[in-house]
């Protein structure tokens, strides 16, 4: 199989030699030096020059043109790929961000404003919730005893029922 298309490689490179063989006679005639004077061999030199100049100004816009495509193509395949969705994102880094540079992130350094959250917030206090909950100072050693076993479960769901129903 490999010695097929090796076969069939070499004869599409003698035919491409052979139509670029031709293609060249056809489009550049022989010159004919022989018997010209000085003057007119300088005049086909310049001719010539002409001609290559004109054909190397082709050769570079049709080479920038040329890179022009595959740039865009490059860039269109990163968008085609984006939208698909086959490339993998990188894991995010929390970022820890107060409020205020939050919103000067947002508004620009331009605008200058603070935000309180604190101040929203009720406020609660310690005391109320401390006489609401008379606490009992007594030996912890019975306390512990009288709570084992089945009882003092259900004493614990009773105590804890007792306050809401108030």
């Amino acid at each position: 199989m490999l010695a097929k298309a090796k076969e069939c490689w070499e004869q599409e490179q003698e035919e491409r030699e052979a139509e670029k063989s031709r293609y060249l006679a056809q489009r550049i005639p022989t010159l004919q030096t022989r018997g010209l004077s000085l003057s007119a061999l300088q005049d086909l030199c310049r001719d010539l020059h002409a001609k290559v100049e004109v054909v190397d100004e082709e050769r570079y816009d049709i080479e920038a043109k040329c890179l022009h495509n595959t740039r865009e193509i490059k860039d269109l395949k990163l968008k085609v790929l984006d939208l698909r969705g086959k490339f993998k994102r990188p894991p995010l880094r929390r970022v820890r961000v107060s409020a205020d540079a939050m919103l000067r992130a947002l508004l620009g350094s331009k605008h200058k404003v603070s935000m309180d959250l604190r101040a929203n917030l009720k406020s609660v206090k310690k005391e109320d919730t401390e006489k609401e909950r008379p606490v009992e100072v007594g030996d912890w050693r019975k306390n512990v005893e009288a709570m084992s076993g089945m009882e003092g479960r259900k004493k614990m769901f009773d105590a804890a029922k007792s306050p809401t129903t108030q």
